[in-house]
C-alpha cells in the first residue's frame, strides 16, 4: 500500500513534468527548484486532502495551455500526516521490545532510590511518605505527563526535543538567525493545513514569526535540551552506585550492581568493580551494530525476569514485614512527611527524582517502536512492577532501618541473592539502552534538520524507519561513558519538554486554556523544586554533564551558524536563469562532448559554484545536469519514481532530483544510473535535434562535479565570528560526510571544483 500510495503521487505529478511545451522560464526553475523535504515527504502521502483526484483538480484549474512548470509546493497541497497504523499483535510485540530499550534505564532505578537517602532515624511515617513520593512522581511525571500527554506530540513517529521542535516548525515559519531560511511560499498562509485556527493559537504565532529573537532562543532552548540527552546518553551507562553518590569513582549504575558482589568478599577491590564494569560497557557497545530489534530482543527477555523476580520479592516483603505500606498510595502521607522534615525533607527530593529518571528516553525512543506500544509496556508491566518492588524495599527498611545504605541488596531473601544478583547486573548494563537508542534517534533528527554534521546514518530495520544505528556516535558515547559521572541534566531536559509541549497545545493543537495552564504551572513548578533540590549536586560533580552537553552544544552551534551563513549567501548569490543562459550563449564557452552531473545539495535555485566552474574554465559539456541527492521517509523507492528532471532552459541545461529510500542501497558505480536519468532527459526532450543531442552526449563520457566551499568571513564580522567559521565550522565540516559521498561515485569520474565564500 505503502509504495501503490507513492505511485499514483509520483506518476500525477510526472504528468505535469511531462506537459512542458516551452522552455523553462526564471520562475519555473525556481519552482522545479523549491521543493523541500516536506514537499518531497508528503509526496509519499496520500492524505484526506492530497489524493489523485485532488492532484488532478489542481493540474486542470492551472490548464496545460500556459506550458509551465509549477513548484511542487504550489500543486500539491500538504495532506494532513496520518501515522503508520499497527495491528495489534504487532503492537503487542513491539511492547514487548520496548522492554528491553526503552525501560531499561527507569526500571533499574529501584537499586539506587532508597539508597540514595541520607536522612537517619527514619521512622515508619517517614518511609511511607517517602514511598508516597516515589509513587506519585511515577504517576504525575511518567504516566500522565510523559505517557498520556507529551508522546501525542510526535512527529511523524518521532519523539524527543527535537520532535517537538520540528512539529513546531511545521506551523510557525521560522527565520530567526539560528534557524534555516523559510521554504514556505507566502500563499501557504491561506492553506488549511496551516490554517491560523483561534485568535490565542493566532496572536502566539505572530509574535513568534514577527520576533527573530524569540526564534532564537526557541531554538537554543531546543539545541540545549538535545545536547542534555545526548549528554545523558553519555552518563546513563556510567550512572552512580553507593561509591559514586560521594563521586569518588568513575562508573555509576552499573557499579551499583556489581558492588553487591563486594558484600559478599573482602578480596575483590573497588578496582576489579569498575574493570568488569568497563568490560561489560565495552560489550554493551560493540552489540548496538546489530540493530535495536536484534538488541531488544536479546535484552528484553532479561528486563522482563528483572520486572517478575522484583514484583514477587516486593510482594514478599510487603507481606512479611509491613502490610500497611501500601498506604501510601494516599498523597497526604507526603504533606505529613514535609511537615516532619521540612528542609531535610527538601534535599531528599534529589535521591527521589532518581525514581523518574529515563523518562525522557520514553519519548525519545519513539521513533524506535510506536506510540501505543510504549503506553501499553508501561501502563501493565513497568508501572505496577515498580510500584511493587519500592513498596516492598519501603516495608523490609521499616523493620531493618539500619539497612538503607544498602536497601536495595539488604532486602533480597538469602536464598534467591545470587541469583538476583546476576539478574541485576545484566539488567544494570540493559539500563543503558535506552539513552544510547535515544541517541542515535536524536541524532537522526538534527542532521535532517542541519543541526548537527553528517555523520553516517544506518537503518537497521526494514519495517521500522526509526530503528537506526550511528557508528561515530555509538563510539563517542562509550568513550565518554567510561570515567563519568551523572548530574541534574535529565531535569532541564523534562523542563524544557514541559515548554515545548505546552507551546505545541497551544498552537497546534488548540487545547482550551485552562488545561494548557494547569499542565504548565503544576509541572514546572513541581520540576522547578526538584531542579533547585538537585542543584546541590553541582559543586560534589555534578558539573560533569553540564560540560558534556556544552561540548555537543558547541558543535550544533558552530554548525549551524556556518550552515547559515553558507545557504545566506548562495541564496543571496544564486544564478538566475537568465544569466546562466546568457554565460552558456557566449561565444567564449566551449561546449565539450559528453554530460556533466554537478552535485549540489542547495534545493532552492542554481548553486553559485557553477559561475565560478564556467569563468574560470570557459568550458561546459554538451549535457550539464544540476543533480541534488535526498533520502525520503519511506523504505524504498521504485526505480521509475527514483529520478524527478526538469529542463532549465534551452541550452542543454537540467535539473534532476535522485530520491531513495532509507533502506535503498545508494550508488552511481554502473552505468544504471546515469542510464536511467539520460532516458528521463529523454522524455523531456523536446523534437528529435534535442534526444539527438542528448544521444550523443552519452556517448562522449560522463564526469560528476563536486562542489566544495570554504566560507570566508570578512573583517566586518566580529572576532567571535570568525573564530567560529575560521576555525570550528572549517573543522567540522572538513570531518563530516558529504551529501553525495554515499553515492559512491567512482574516483574517475570525480572531479571537485572549489570556491571561497565572503560573508
Amino acid at each position: 500500500m505503502e509504495h501503490r500510495s507513492t505511485t499514483i503521487c509520483r506518476k500525477s505529478i510526472r504528468l505535469q513534468v511531462s506537459k512542458l511545451k516551452q522552455p523553462v522560464g526564471m520562475e519555473d526553475a525556481k519552482s522545479i527548484n523549491s521543493m523541500g523535504d516536506e514537499d518531497l515527504e508528503n509526496a509519499n502521502t496520500v492524505g484526506e486532502n492530497g489524493g489523485p483526484d485532488h492532484l488532478s483538480e489542481k493540474f486542470e484549474s492551472m490548464g496545460s495551455a500556459s506550458g509551465r512548470c509549477y513548484s511542487f509546493t504550489r500543486i500539491y497541497q500538504p495532506p494532513q500526516h496520518k501515522p503508520k497504523e499497527y495491528p495489534p499483535m504487532e503492537t503487542l510485540m513491539l511492547a514487548y521490545q520496548s522492554l528491553g530499550v526503552v525501560y531499561g534505564d527507569l526500571g533499574t532505578s529501584p537499586t539506587q532510590v532508597l539508597s540514595s537517602i541520607t536522612i537517619t532515624n527514619l521512622t515508619e511515617d517517614d518511609y511511607v511518605g517517602i514511598l508516597s513520593l516515589i509513587i506519585w512522581s511515577l504517576t504525575l511525571f511518567v504516566l500522565i505527563k510523559y505517557v498520556l500527554i507529551v508522546l501525542h506530540a510526535d512527529d511523524h513517529g518521532e519523539g524527543g526535543t527535537f520532535a517537538l521542535y520540528s512539529t513546531l516548525c511545521r506551523h510557525i515559519n521560522f527565520q530567526g538567525k539560528l534557524t534555516d531560511p523559510t521554504r514556505r511560499l507566502e500563499s501557504d498562509a491561506t492553506m488549511t493545513y496551516y490554517s491560523r485556527g483561534s485568535p490565542l493559537r493566532s496572536k502566539t504565532k505572530n509574535f513568534i514569526e514577527s520576533n527573530s529573537k524569540a526564534q532564537s532562543l526557541l531554538t537554543f532552548v531546543v539545541l540545549l535540551g538535545t545536547c542534555m540527552v545526548i549528554g545523558d546518553g553519555a552518563l546513563t551507562p556510567a550512572t552512580c552506585g553507593m561509591a559514586l553518590r560521594r563521586y569518588e569513582s568513575p562508573l555509576f549504575r552499573v557499579l551499583s550492581a556489581l558492588q553487591g558482589i563486594q558484600s559478599r568478599s573482602s578480596k575483590i577491590t573497588q578496582n576489579h568493580v569498575v574493570f568488569m564494569a568497563v568490560v561489560l560497557f565495552i560489550i554493551l557497545f560493540a552489540v548496538q551494530r546489530c540493530g535495536t530489534s536484534k538488541v531488544s530482543f536479546s535484552f528484553t527477555p532479561i528486563m522482563l525476569l528483572w520486572y517478575v523476580t522484583n514484583v514477587s520479592i516486593g510482594v514478599y516483603n510487603i507481606f512479611k514485614y509491613q502490610p500497611s505500606v501500601l498506604k501510601a498510595v494516599s498523597p497526604h502521607y507526603i504533606v505529613k512527611f514535609f511537615l516532619r522534615n521540612g528542609k531535610a525533607g527538601w534535599r531528599l527530593l534529589g535521591a527521589i527524582f532518581l525514581c523518574i529518571t529515563g523518562a525522557e528516553a520514553l519519548f525519545a525512543d519513539l521513533g524506535h517502536f510506536n506510540k501505543r506500544a510504549i503506553q501499553w509496556a508501561f501502563s501493565f508491566v513497568v508501572y505496577p512492577a515498580m510500584i511493587l518492588t519500592y513498596a516492598g524495599e519501603a516495608a523490609y527498611l521499616i523493620k531493618n532501618p539500619d539497612q538503607i545504605a544498602n536497601a536495595y541488596y539488604s532486602s533480597i531473601p538469602k536464598p534467591v541473592y545470587w541469583p538476583m544478583f546476576v539478574i541485576s547486573t545484566l539488567a544494570a548494563v540493559i539500563a543503558s539502552q535506552s539513552m544510547i537508542s535515544a541517541t542515535f534517534s536524536i541524532v537522526k533528527q538534527s542532521v535532517a534538520l542541519d543541526c548537527f554534521p553528517r555523520v553516517h546514518i544506518i537503518h537497521t530495520s526494514s519495517k521500522h524507519e526509526g530503528q537506526v544505528y550511528c557508528p561515530e556516535i555509538n563510539y563517542t558515547l562509550m568513550i565518554l561513558c567510561i570515567g563519568l559521572v551523572i548530574g541534574a541534566v535529565v531535569i532541564w531536559v523534562m523542563i524544557i519538554t514541559t515548554c515545548l509541549a505546552t507551546l505545541v497545545m497551544l498552537v497546534i493543537w488548540e487545547t482550551n486554556i485552562f488545561l494548557i495552564l494547569g499542565f504548565f504551572i503544576f509541572f514546572i513548578s513541581t520540576e522547578i523544586i526538584f531542579l533547585t533540590s538537585l542543584l546541590n549536586k553541582i559543586p560534589q560533580g555534578g558539573w560533569v554533564p553540564f560540560a558534556i552537553s556544552a561540548f555537543f552544544l558547541t558543535i550544533m552551534l558552530s554548525w549551524r551558524y556556518g550552515r547559515r551563513e553558507k545557504k545566506t549567501y548562495e541564496a543571496e548569490m544564486k544564478l538566475s536563469l537568465p544569466e546562466l543562459d546568457h554565460m552558456l550563449s557566449r561565444e567564449a564557452i566551449f561546449r565539450t562532448p559528453g554530460i556533466c552531473f554537478f552535485c549540489t545539495d542547495l534545493v532552492n535555485g542554481i548553486p553559485p559554484i557553477i559561475r565560478q566552474y564556467i569563468n574560470h574554465t570557459n568550458s561546459v559539456r554538451e549535457v550539464m545536469v544540476i543533480m541534488t541527492v535526498r533520502t525520503l521517509p519511506v523504505k524504498k523507492v521504485l526505480p521509475e519514481e527514483r529520478f524527478v528532471v526538469g529542463r532549465l532552459g534551452s541550452n542543454g541545461v537540467y535539473r534532476c532530483l535522485v530520491q531513495y529510500g532509507y533502506k535503498d542501497t545508494v550508488g552511481m558505480e554502473g552505468d544504471d544510473g546515469v542510464a536511467a536519468i539520460m532516458a528521463k532527459l529523454r522524455e523531456q526532450a523536446e523534437g528529435r535535434n534535442e534526444k539527438r543531442k542528448l544521444e550523443m552526449a552519452a556517448g562522449g563520457g560522463v564526469v560528476f562535479v563536486i562542489g566544495r566551499t570554504i566560507l570566508n568571513p570578512t573583517r566586518t564580522k566580529g572576532w567571535f565570528a570568525r573564530f567560529t567559521i575560521n576555525y570550528m565550522y572549517r573543522f567540522l565540516q572538513k570531518n563530516c560526510r558529504s551529501t553525495v559521498s554515499m553515492l559512491q561515485i567512482p574516483p574517475g569520474m570525480t572531479l571537485q571544483v572549489g570556491m571561497q565564500y565572503e560573508i
